[in-house]
């Protein structure tokens, strides 16, 4: 795999802003209401919020990073972007 995303989930608010942005369609956002135990990444508002990364489509653009109003998401790989230092 020559790209890795990295999302942190602890700051991610679910908005989906990533997922619209995405060219290639690598990323879904799940939310389930009311939160269950599966596959549970974060919980906003009582609904658990699932981003899955498909990384056999990613193509490393980073489309995804620049799209998220909350700088949660990361590339590393190939044509690696840098981290923003908070």
């Amino acid at each position: 795999m020559a790209f890795s995303v990295h999302i942190n989930m602890e700051q991610c608010t679910g908005c989906g802003n990533c997922v619209i942005a995405c060219p290639v369609d690598a990323l879904e956002l799940h939310t389930f209401e009311p939160a269950t135990k599966e596959k549970i990444y974060a919980v906003r508002n009582g609904k658990s919020v699932h981003l899955d990364v498909k990384a056999e489509l990613c193509a490393g653009c980073g489309v995804c990073v620049n799209a998220c109003p909350y700088d949660v998401i990361r590339l590393s790989g190939k044509g690696e972007m840098v981290p923003n230092e908070a």
